[in-house]
């Protein structure tokens, strides 16, 4: 690589990294307490975040919501609503999820600061959802289902659970510090790919699902294995999003299935 490409290189990667905290979007899901909406927009403007999005939040412009906000209302001004964690996703192009409660059926784990470095790479060009469960009941099962993987923060076996906006903090925190070395210099090796997003993706998992029940994998009638089969699917695909290129070639590989069972028919 001669000196103007190792330029062009240093600028590419300059480039993907000034901006790549608009790309982190910290998603709510059915917050009940305002002061916890406005501690959490105080957290990720601590931070250096922006994006706070909020799933069938209670009115989120209250004194109490400000108070606690402080010098982070803007956030709160405009903060994102949806009705359902789907709305809130579907254009980003990896989700995932914080969760204090392990389980084979909820995926893979990782420490916050493991899966903030993870995340950190992925978000310098692409857009990333964090899931953050209600005070009282966390995330559901169907909301977990829609995560890569779940981040958990070691916390006391007799006080486990944390404070809604205490672990917003924690885990911006995790993420504002992944993208620097020791020496306070931004760090990454190469520019990331660029991923699709979880609408194009999810029309992908039903077009694999057609397929497998074409080739019998998914027994007919037995929607608990086929459940669990698109579960893990989801959840591996998850871990890192797909690109443009590797979507299509699973496309591929399913339509030339279908062509080839149908010919066989034939």
């Amino acid at each position: 690589m001669n000196g103007y490409d190792r330029e062009n290189e240093k600028l590419k990667r300059f480039l993907y990294l000034k901006n790549w905290k608009d790309n982190i979007y910290f998603v709510l899901v059915g917050p009940r307490e305002p002061g916890n909406i406005g501690a959490a927009a105080r957290a990720i403007k601590n931070m250096g975040f922006k994006n706070l999005c909020l799933v069938n939040p209670p009115s989120i412009m209250t004194d109490e919501s400000r108070w606690f906000a402080r010098n982070a209302v803007d956030i709160l001004e405009s903060a994102h609503v949806f009705h359902d964690v789907k709305s809130a996703i579907i254009d980003k192009s990896v989700v995932v999820g914080t969760s204090r409660r392990t389980g084979k059926s909820r995926g893979l784990f990782l420490p916050a600061e493991q899966g903030a470095q993870r995340l950190f790479e992925i978000a310098c060009i692409n857009k990333v959802a964090i899931l953050f469960g209600r005070e009282d009941r966390g995330l559901f099962n169907e909301e977990v289902d829609e995560c890569g993987f779940l981040m958990t923060i070691p916390a006391s076996k007799n006080q486990p659970s944390l404070n809604l906006a205490q672990a917003v903090l924690i885990v911006a925190y995790e993420l504002s510090s992944s993208g620097y070395s020791a020496d306070g210099v931004k760090k990454t090796d190469a520019p990331p790919q660029k991923l699709v997003s979880l609408r194009e993706i999810s029309a992908m998992y039903e077009r694999i699902e057609k397929t497998l029940k074409i080739l019998k994998y998914i027994p007919r009638g037995n929607k608990d294995v086929g459940k669990k089969i698109m579960q893990n699917l989801k959840h591996f695909v998850g871990r890192a999003g797909l690109t443009d290129w590797e979507l299509r070639m699973l496309l591929g590989i399913c339509s030339r299935i279908e062509k080839k069972i149908t010919a066989d028919k034939d």
